[in-house]
């Protein structure tokens, strides 16, 4: 899901004009604020998401550390005792060292981007449901403008992410 800055920034033009027109004419304009950041922090969405994702790669994670503490396991050896080995059997455990570190910085990037991928994914459906519920808000209370991200300062009185988090907690309640 892209995110529309042109129309955002529209928006924000749009809502300083009106500011800048008179209080009485800005007075029959109702507009909202939501701290994005603070719906990720305390949405249950994203918990859920956060602890799904824990679920699903922690498996893995526990494989590439297990890889990792062998790999330094052959490193204490190699540093112990490569001094009295034979020629032979140091130069084999070398690279069989520099084999393994090369697998496992190989997997972890693989990790890594797979984390990312399915992160990015979590965030995507996260963003609709955090829409989803603002619209709700917003109609309920018939804002006519809500603002999220550029905004340089927002009075309490025009934050309404209190209302959007309690929205997506209902919403979480509802779902079997």
């Amino acid at each position: 899901m892209k995110f529309n800055f042109k129309r955002l920034n529209g928006a924000v033009l749009a809502a300083a004009a009106m500011l800048l027109c008179g209080a009485s004419v800005a007075a029959e304009y109702k507009i909202g604020f939501v701290n994005s950041a603070r719906l990720l922090q305390g949405s249950p969405q994203a918990e859920a998401a956060t602890q799904a994702l824990e679920r699903e790669f922690a498996p893995r994670r526990r494989e590439l550390e297990t890889k990792q503490n062998e790999i330094k396991t052959m490193e204490d050896r190699l540093n112990k005792d490569g001094a009295v080995m034979s020629e032979s059997e140091r130069v084999k455990l070398e690279r069989n060292l520099v084999e393994q570190q090369r697998e496992l910085k190989r997997r972890a990037e693989e990790f890594q981007e797979d984390v990312n991928f399915r992160r990015n994914d979590e965030l995507g459906k996260i963003q609709r449901q955090f829409m989803e519920a603002i619209q709700v808000i917003a109609k309920e209370q018939k804002y006519d403008l809500i603002v999220s991200e550029g905004v340089i300062y927002a009075s309490e009185q025009m934050d309404i992410t209190g209302a959007v988090l309690e929205q997506l907690k209902k919403t979480t309640a509802a779902k079997p």
